[in-house]
This record gives structure tokens, C-alpha cells and sequence, in this order.
């Protein structure tokens, strides 16, 4: 097995900030989807052959927030593909590298918290429509204590004293 050298990783690092104030990455934009999720029809199945179980997880993935994004890029056939190995993976015996492929899809579809933080999407509080994170929540505010405030003195017999 061979390891990939050099490059970003989806999970290497520490994730973006949102309250950052300027990234160097792109438009350095967070987009927030609404809560609700994707709102009208599923659209129709584009592979051949559907079982039961595929049309009832595709209809699910439809009503996620992540479906606006999948819609708006036309990723029909790439959500049809995942469910169809989703699916597949859920039998018994199935092979350990068919579950890789589904988390390495469900990353691409930002079905995982570090690939949506890794594009910088986050699912709102109930807002209706796609905003970037500022008008959606705000500035958000972090307070740090400095170090000699986190110091804390140990007296010998291990009481904690001021």
C-alpha cells in the first residue's frame, strides 16, 4: 500500500475558523444552508434498475441541506452512484473496501462534518435559503484567558490553593 505524499488531507490540520476575518483560500466565504433542507420533489432516479432500498435512501439524501449544493451542481449521478454503493455495503459479507469508498463519497457529497468544514458549509439554526456565516449568526466571539490566569499553585500535600 502506498501512502500519498505531500498536498492537504481532508482531516489534516486544525479546521478553518469561521470568525476568521480574512483566509487566503478562494473567496474565504463559509456558505450556511438552511436547517429545513432541500424543500420539492425528489428528482427521478437517473441510474437503471432501482431497488426499493435505493429509492428510499435516494428520497432521504434529497431533503438533506446539503441536496440544495448536490442540485445546484447537477451531482445527480454522483448521489445515485454513493447510494447505489451505500446500499451494497450494508449486506452482510460485504467487502471492508466497498465502506472505505462510501466515507470517501459521503466526504465529497459533504455528508461528513470535516468535509463540510474542509469547504466551508455549516447547516444554519433555521434560516431559509443559502447566506454566508455572518448574516446567518453573527461574529462569533472567543474568549482567552491569559496563562497566568489557567496557573493554578499545588501545595505539597496536593490542596489547591490561590
Amino acid at each position: 500500500m502506498t501512502v500519498p505524499s505531500g498536498g492537504a488531507r481532508l482531516r489534516s490540520g486544525p479546521a478553518p475558523d469561521p470568525a476568521a476575518l480574512r483566509r487566503s483560500r478562494e473567496s474565504g466565504q463559509w456558505v450556511t444552508l438552511p436547517a429545513e433542507g432541500r424543500v420539492g420533489p425528489t428528482p427521478e432516479w437517473p441510474l437503471t434498475n432501482p431497488t426499493e432500498r435505493e429509492l428510499e435512501v435516494w428520497a432521504d439524501l434529497w431533503r438533506k441541506p446539503q441536496a440544495i449544493l448536490w442540485e445546484v451542481n447537477g451531482q445527480h449521478y454522483e448521489v445515485a452512484l454513493f447510494v447505489r454503493r451505500m446500499v451494497e455495503s450494508e449486506r452482510p459479507r460485504s467487502p471492508v473496501v466497498l465502506g472505505t469508498l462510501v466515507r470517501q463519497m459521503m466526504d465529497s457529497l459533504l455528508l461528513t462534518i470535516p468535509a463540510m468544514r474542509a469547504a466551508r458549509v455549516r447547516i444554519g439554526d433555521g434560516g431559509s435559503g443559502v447566506s454566508d456565516v455572518e448574516s446567518a449568526a453573527g461574529p462569533v466571539t472567543r474568549r482567552r484567558s491569559s496563562a497566568r490566569a489557567r496557573l493554578r499553585v499545588v501545595s505539597g500535600d496536593g490542596d489547591v490553593g490561590a
